[in-house]
């Protein structure tokens, strides 16, 4: 009983005890745990579960000498030996204790040295497997074996590996010190998703490493594809932090034709919080040109995120006392805000915001965002909303724009727009049961629209006079409807509007003796007027099915009409006219009306009693499918849309009918290609100076309608997964920055290119990408490829001119010759000025852990090549080498 007893009370010491902290690594050439035969003699020896006879210990126990509980499992067994006091978990052997996780192949705890050793295991075919693996909180270590000291924390580890952030780290020979400080020596230190066989990696012979933090290096070189470069430090310093840290951002050096030498973007990056930043860089160029520029992202969780840009240049041409001598000062404001759903029920903010110099983004040197370059508008949209939850709803928003044309330099804004509408009301409906008929349908709203309307130019824009020329009214509608059937397939609906305009700004016009001429003066101060108008319509849906048999390809045609006929009147507002003399005789004179230049408008003088003709056809096929398993036929769209359109004034006593407009649309190709057209025709005809004569085209020896005017686009984009049956990923993957600035979001006009940041693919990505895994093969016989084709053509005949005033082809594709290689363009051909539109080509080399890209526009005004490779990790892009020849830009 003695013995028994001293054995139970070992057994139990142990199974509380299980492990203290680990912390792994590895081994490269040899497993660190030897253990002799004679110790492993008796594979499936248990230990002995005894029950303890003694009811109840008088020795008071002592402070467990663990701090949790210790959990162990292993697959083959667990062996306990008593004579040499260790404990022995075999094959799949699994130890866990506090926040602190250890799995091998073999885990042996000598509890008479306290230690723990953890090494691999070969399998039959004398190949080792089972590595450890070592993980304690977010840290996590996968070396060859593991040796840890319980008593003074410390431990030796051979070929361990380990991963902090982005970087990757394995070295041949790790001493652990205490939790938070390590040493090793060889160390490899490689952003590669492979650590065993990195593409590259930087060799370092001694490294202090803390997790998190940092790792500070001796003697450190760069070694590419196993190949040791020239490229090295006597020391180097690594951050290991999750955290954002701020930081210099290094410039990039190069040179341009007119600004001579230049450092590009280069700067300071603050890391205020985990809720914002800020990155403040700059430019300098050897002739005396900068810029500044000011970014900051921020975003906080359920609640929003945005980000926030400001740039600034200051570009130089030639030099001062030459004849072409010019400077430009172009800034941009960016500012993009987006409120999460889950933020608020009932109120909402956004905003979207891209306004700045007209000029800037086809004269900026910094970046070449082709898709900007070409659009001519930028556009701005600050808006607030919210919901109250009353009966009626009430609706109220307040919005601020910005619109601005990049030709003509004007700008257009509302500083700002007011809107309030209560939800619609049905005074005579009853509460219970559905609304039927005239009466019960008859319901009414109110809206309110305030707008305070600048428009301005670039030179003007936040001048004072910007602000003098402003314009501000309110506009009151209050739309009384109702809808109801007749003859039981036909449905009528009238309308009566009631509009009320106040507004602060009218003119007055009177004939001037001192000038001899008609001034206009502005007036400020209240007025207001009032108009109102009626309009009806009647219209069906006619449905018909024509079929040609089961046995048939086509086995029906459906086509579908919806005629529909409205009439509208609108009563003449005289009233609010007046005259005003135009000579000095005061005998000549015209009408005006003081609200002519009021922001909604002026009440019209024109009395309108008109109908109105519009009769909408859609033709969808059932086609047999002779690849659908159970026999039943697929539907096949023939027209979406086929529109025709024509109204006839009834207070006119010449030209009553207008022009007969007609549009359409399909797709084909399983709806890969849209095609949309319009055309306009007029019944009238015109003389020989072109104007419009009250006579029929076909009474004056013509047709029965005059095409005046034509157009059609057609766009197409399929790819090689089309052919092979497959789905097509979408392809609508945004560039965050070219939709900022107003470009198109695909390719059709070339691909965003921002000099600041080259690591960014030229090229759209899958989220998934095929050989991922990365296990890339060499295509055989198929090249994954996409191509994009859009075409438009306009017609133009309204003064017999009979020309085609538009006709161009874009094109945009891209094919990825090999795994990892991709080349892709963007072009066109303008067939009425008959020359290549812009010209982009794309080439892009993926060495998975770099990145190598060549861009290419090779004629035209944005002519310019940029080449760059180096390390696609964020924490190592200062790590590259670009060359660039920046296009030449002409300055005013």
């Amino acid at each position: 009983m003695h013995n028994k007893l001293f054995n139970i009370v070992l057994l139990a010491y142990f199974l509380t005890m299980g492990n203290q902290a680990l912390f792994s690594q590895e081994i490269k050439a040899a497993d660190s745990i030897h253990v002799s035969e004679d110790f492993f003699a008796n594979v499936k020896d248990t230990v002995e579960t005894v029950q303890d006879s003694i009811k109840k210990d008088s020795v008071k126990p002592k402070k467990p000498t663990l701090e949790g509980i210790v959990k162990r499992v292993a697959k083959d067994y667990e062996k306990f030996d008593q004579k040499n006091k260790q404990l022995t978990l075999y094959n799949e052997a699994e130890l866990y204790y506090t926040d602190i996780e250890l799995k091998s192949g073999i885990i042996v705890l000598d509890y008479n040295k306290s230690e723990v050793y953890a090494g691999r295991i070969k399998d039959s075919a004398g190949n080792y497997s089972q590595y450890p693996v070592f993980k304690q909180g977010n840290n996590v270590i996968e070396p060859d074996s593991i040796r840890f000291n319980f008593k003074t924390k410390k431990a030796l580890v051979w070929n361990s590996r380990t991963k902090q952030g982005e970087m990757n780290i394995k070295a041949e020979i790790s001493k652990r010190e205490n939790d938070s400080v390590y040493f090793m020596r060889n160390a490899r230190v490689t952003t590669s998703k492979n650590i065993d066989d990195p593409e590259y990696y930087f060799l370092i012979r001694k490294v202090k490493f803390v997790p998190k933090k940092k790792v500070v290096a001796g003697l450190t070189n760069m070694v590419i594809a196993d190949v040791p470069t020239p490229i090295g430090l006597p020391f180097a310093y690594f951050p290991m932090t999750d955290e954002s840290t701020s930081g210099f951002i290094l410039p990039t050096p190069g040179q341009s034709n007119q600004q001579g030498y230049f450092l590009q973007n280069g700067g300071y990056y603050f890391a205020l919080s985990d809720y914002y930043d800020l990155a403040v860089l700059g430019d300098y160029y050897t002739n005396g040109s900068y810029g500044l520029r000011f970014e900051s992202s921020y975003a906080k969780r359920y609640k929003f995120n945005g980000r926030m840009n400001f740039r600034f240049e200051n570009n130089i041409q030639s030099e001062r006392g030459l004849p072409d001598y010019a400077v430009s000062k172009q800034y941009n404001i960016q500012w993009s805000h987006s409120q999460d759903s889950k933020a608020a029920a009932n109120s909402r903010f956004s905003a979207s915001v891209n306004l700045g110099s007209s000029q800037y983004y086809r004269q900026s040197v910094n970046m070449v965002n082709v898709g900007s370059s070409l659009n001519n508008n930028l556009s701005s949209s600050i808006s607030y909303s919210k919901t109250f939850q009353t009966v009626p709803q009430v609706n109220l928003s307040l919005t601020a724009t910005h619109n601005q044309n990049t030709n003509t330099e004007q700008i257009n804004m509302t500083l700002p727009t007011l809107q309030l509408s209560v939800d619609r009301v049905y005074p005579f409906a009853p509460k219970d049961g559905t609304k039927k008929g005239f009466i019960k349908n008859i319901n009414l709203q109110y809206n309110l629209r305030g707008e305070n309307r600048i428009t301005t130019y670039d030179s003007l824009f936040f001048k004072p006079q910007m602000f003098r020329d402003a314009k501000t009214g309110f506009q009151h509608t209050i739309p009384i409807s109702t809808n109801f059937k007749v003859f039981r397939y036909f449905s009528v609906s009238t309308t009566a509007n009631y509009n009320e305009v106040w507004t602060l700004n009218t003119i007055k016009k009177s004939f001037s003796p001192t000038e001899n001429a008609v001034v206009t003066e502005d007036i400020k101060g209240f007025e207001a007027y009032r108009t109102y108008n009626f309009s009806a319509g009647i219209g069906t849906s006619i449905y018909g099915t024509f079929t040609f048999g089961e046995d048939k390809k086509i086995q029906a045609i459906r086509h579908v009409m919806r005629p529909n006929v409205s009439w509208g009147y609108t009563p003449s507002f005289e009233k609010y006219y007046d005259t005003y003399a135009i000579d000095a005789t005061g005998n000549n004179y015209l009408e005006y009306t003081k609200f002519e230049n009021s922001i909604f408008g002026a009440p019209g003088r024109t009395y309108a009693n008109s109908l109105g003709f519009s009769l909408n056809n859609t033709f969808e096929a059932k086609v047999r499918d002779d690849e659908s398993k159970t026999g039943e036929p697929k539907k096949v769209m023939l027209l979406n849309n086929l529109n025709f359109s024509t109204s006839y004034n009834l207070a006119a006593d010449s030209l009553a009918w207008s022009p007969l407009r007609v549009s359409g649309g399909t797709q084909f190709f399983k709806q890969k290609m849209n095609v949309n057209f319009a055309t306009t025709l007029d019944p009238y005809a015109i003389d020989n100076s072109g104007t419009r004569i009250n006579t029929f085209n076909i009474d004056n020896g013509g047709s029965l309608f005059r095409m005046t005017s034509a157009n059609m686009t057609l766009n197409y984009s399929f790819s090689s997964k089309d052919l092979e049956g497959g789905d097509k990923k979408s392809d609508d993957t945004k560039n965050n920055q070219t939709a900022l600035n107003g470009g198109r979001t695909d390719d059709l006009f070339g691909t965003g290119s921002d000099l600041s940041d080259n690591r960014q693919s030229l090229f759209n990505k899958d989220e998934e990408e095929e050989g991922s895994s990365g296990d890339y093969e060499w295509y055989n016989t198929k090249l994954p490829w996409d191509l994009r084709v859009a075409y438009s053509v306009t017609y133009s005949n309204n003064n017999r001119q009979n020309e085609i005033s538009s006709n161009s082809l874009m094109a945009s594709g891209n094919v990825e010759l090999a795994p990892r290689w991709k080349v892709g363009f963007s072009s066109g051909y303008d067939f009425k000025q008959k020359g290549v539109t812009f010209t982009q080509l794309r080439f892009e080399r993926d060495l998975e852990s770099w990145r190598m890209s060549f861009n290419w526009v090779p004629f035209g005004t944005n002519t310019y090549w940029g080449f760059f490779i180096g390390i696609s990790s964020s924490m190592l892009s200062d790590i590259k080498w670009e060359k660039r020849q920046l296009p030449d830009r002409v300055f005013r």
